[in-house]
């Protein structure tokens, strides 16, 4: 797109109704970690100030900013980034397989809440005059969609995500201990899913996105039970 076609005040109308959201998205997703790791006898979090609700220290400086603007502004139809992972020495904890399954399943919980106080706030947000109130929802909107595209892709059964760390917790050592193993290398076959099989599935003819596919489905599955819970049709 030529860079005078370029709408600036939309731009920034856009970009301004995701910061909230993303923010708040990361940091409590990462702050629930730390938090359960504490109360459960792990306090490494805690000693590194990660139990709190200050975003800077969640952000990562590449992957929440960097990279998600990168694609933003790139061809690609989706936004992908990620936090500074909280710290979590694993045999602190007082019962490391059952805890650990605690652990992990705090950050998406965190953001199923988060999803349905946006879709709660919805009803107290019309109370504020236009243009404020259109710009309220609008974040909401995206902050609901933000934090189920967050719960979904955390709770896939692959290291080092959530998902995967619950199902090393709960499945049999004879497959948790392979599955553990495959965490060195779970964040470079999640992004060569996100960038490679769209491009892939275009040689062939077929749509191989990893989002549409593995996330959307489920993300647009849950939407209408907090779209009804916001008082949308």
């Amino acid at each position: 797109m030529p860079l005078l076609d370029i709408d600036f005040s939309a731009q920034a109308y856009t970009i301004s109704t995701w910061i909230l959201p993303i923010l708040l998205a990361i940091t409590l997703h990462e702050a629930a970690h730390g938090i359960i790791a504490w109360s459960y006898g792990d306090d490494t979090a805690y000693k590194l100030g990660r139990v709190t609700l200050n975003p800077l220290k969640h952000v990562d400086p590449f992957g929440t900013i960097v990279l998600p603007i990168l694609l933003y502004i790139s061809p690609l139809p989706f936004v992908f980034g990620y936090a500074k992972p909280v710290p979590v020495a694993f045999h602190r904890l007082r019962k490391p397989r059952r805890d650990m399954v605690y652990v992990a399943a705090a950050g998406p919980l965190s953001n199923l809440i988060l999803a349905v106080l946006s879709a709660l706030l919805f009803h107290p947000a019309g109370l504020f005059p236009d243009p404020a109130a259109e710009w309220l929802r609008q974040m909401l909107l995206n902050s609901i969609f933000l934090n189920l595209i967050l719960a979904v892709l955390n709770l896939l059964p692959l290291p080092p995500l959530d998902g995967g760390r619950i199902a090393v917790g709960v499945l049999p050592l004879s497959l948790a201990v392979p599955l553990a193993k495959m965490e060195r290398y779970g964040l470079i076959l999640l992004i060569a899913a996100f960038f490679l099989l769209p491009y892939a599935g275009r040689a062939f003819g077929a749509n191989l996105s990893f989002f549409d596919l593995v996330i959307r489905t489920p993300v647009m599955w849950l939407m209408p039970f907090f779209t009804w819970l916001a008082g949308l049709s």
